[in-house]
């Protein structure tokens, strides 16, 4: 089941390189993920791929796409649904928001309210929406990538350390490779994602999520993860460290990490291979500054350095 399970991961993965070039890094984060029950964060500049990598993941493992541009006057029931009054049956008749599909690619999350960007939030958080006292629930599949430019400040509304806890990894596509870039020069024709093939449908997905419960984690590897964590927390620069919910998704993405990988156990190079992707939106300097992106690699690098590795006795 396991080597089975690694095949049908690595499948999805290369139908999504042959759309997005070069990046196998951040499609194997991406599925991580996915397949984590977990929501991802993309900080990047504009026009690196972001929508055509969701849509990709989207048709290869047959769920619907749905795009939100968020703006300052965008409303929750915009993302939501409203419930609407029909005089012809006399009962008012919920009208579904885009948040009713699997993958949802919610674009400039910060360009809209705090008001807006909760909503969407605690249906992530929660996994239904609640309008008038009645609860629907959504996708049992699902996921939210989120965009936001770093370049631009004005006209937007940063996410609080609380909802950016509720991401399991913030991730950078970048800029390609040069000989990635010229093959897609050469040959994009506009009509990749009509060549992309399902290779997942509900119950698979539904089957390898399963069987990332069942990964096993040794405990000296839990201890060594915690000790990462609260190395974050004891840390000279930093203000606010890794939260508890923030350990609990540390080893949960290990788990799904380590079946990517074609193994059933997470070893201590899981955890910090997906370090940076989990703590890095989680972190705030003294001062009461986000971290930039090279002062994070020198703190993931000293805690790395200060935390021993547990080795097998």
């Amino acid at each position: 089941m396991l080597e089975s399970a690694h095949k049908q991961i690595n499948a999805l993965i290369d139908e999504m390189e042959t759309v997005i070039l070069g990046k196998r890094e951040v499609l194997q984060l991406t599925v991580t993920a996915f397949l984590a029950g977990g929501h991802v964060l993309f900080e990047d500049i504009p026009g690196v791929g972001k929508t055509m990598m969701v849509k990709t993941l989207a048709k290869a493992t047959h769920g619907t796409f749905n795009r939100v541009q968020f703006t300052p006057d965008l409303l929750p029931s915009d993302i939501l649904g409203v419930s609407i009054y029909n005089i012809a049956s006399q009962q008012f008749e919920f009208h579904h928001g885009p948040i009713f599909t699997t993958v949802l690619l919610a674009d400039e999350i910060n360009r809209t309210t705090p008001r807006t960007q909760a909503a969407l939030l605690e249906a992530m958080s929660e996994g239904h929406v609640t309008i008038d006292n009645h609860t629907y629930p959504l996708d049992e599949h699902f996921f939210v990538l989120a965009t936001q430019n770093p370049l631009e400040y004005e006209g937007t509304y940063p996410l609080p350390e609380a909802q950016l806890d509720r991401f399991l990894f913030k991730l950078h596509i970048g800029y390609p490779e040069f000989t990635d870039e010229l093959n897609l020069i050469l040959n994009q024709t506009g009509q990749e994602l009509n060549s992309i093939q399902q290779i997942l449908n509900a119950s698979e997905i539904a089957q390898l999520k399963r069987i990332v419960e069942d990964i096993y984690v040794d405990s000296a590897v839990a201890r060594y993860a915690l000790q990462l964590v609260h190395a974050t927390r004891n840390h000279d620069g930093i203000a606010l460290g890794i939260s508890p919910r923030g350990s609990v998704a540390f080893v949960r993405a290990a788990k799904a990490f380590a079946l990517t990988e074609g193994r059933n156990y997470v070893t201590p190079s899981d955890l910090q291979q997906i370090l940076p992707a989990t703590f890095g939106h989680r972190l705030l300097l003294k001062g009461g500054h986000l971290a930039s992106f090279e002062q994070l690699q020198e703190i993931f690098a000293q805690i790395l350095r200060q935390v021993p590795v547990p080795v097998r006795k």
